[in-house]
């Protein structure tokens, strides 16, 4: 199987990318450049006509959306125990990432682009303050999602869920949330950064988890 995974560094394609270090399964790395508009770019738009990262191309066919690549992963990969063997806690992960996917997500989308969701600049500054006090609040639901992970969210072994909870936090700092504000969380993620596989995803994206400027 041949898969080329579209991704732009810190953005979600983040969580199949450290996805697919866990799974051990080789791939090619495809920077898109979405500063530079290059997710607009003709032959992207051909991968994903929404133009927006992730895509996974598996054999020549795009796949897009996190959950439906994470339920490709799920399948394809069920010895890396990327969720729940037992269909209950199965469900329940699944019913967690849809929540980071549709929730605290697009949340993020107001504030990172406020001109989408209004005209003037009164109102994009609106706009991003309302989205940064609600965003506040799921990082906190987060922080109490992942009391007593032992030692990442699903145990033993690293997740979609690390991945996405990482993200979150990360996106936080650029709406002026000191991640320091959630200590369990923090620390977490600090433990998530040293797993091999997401140490693996940091260093191709260059990336790290503070983006706060205090």
């Amino acid at each position: 199987m041949n898969l080329q995974l579209y991704f732009s560094p810190g953005a979600c394609s983040f969580v199949p990318h450290v996805a697919l270090e866990v799974a051990k399964a080789p791939f090619e790395p495809k920077l898109v450049k979405l500063h530079k508009k290059e997710q607009f770019a003709p032959e992207y738009l051909a991968l994903n006509p929404s133009g927006q990262v992730p895509v996974l191309v598996i054999d020549g066919k795009p796949l897009t959306q996190i959950m439906a690549i994470v339920g490709f992963m799920v399948r394809e990969f069920p010895q890396a125990g990327l969720l729940p063997a037992d269909p209950w806690a199965r469900a329940q992960a699944v019913s967690q990432l849809s929540w980071m996917n549709t929730t605290p997500h697009p949340t993020a989308t107001r504030f990172f682009y406020p001109e989408r969701y209004a005209e003037s600049e009164g109102g994009r500054a609106e706009v991003k303050k309302r989205a940064a006090e609600e965003f506040r609040g799921y990082l906190e639901r987060v922080q109490g999602m992942i009391a007593g992970a032992a030692p990442y969210w699903l145990g033993e072994r690293i997740s979609f869920h690390d991945a996405y909870a990482f993200t979150l936090l990360r996106w936080g700092g650029f709406a002026g949330i000191d991640p320091r504000a959630f200590p369990a969380y923090k620390a977490y993620a600090e433990r998530v950064m040293q797993a091999p596989p997401v140490a693996a995803a940091l260093a191709r994206e260059r990336i790290s988890l503070d983006t706060y400027k205090g």
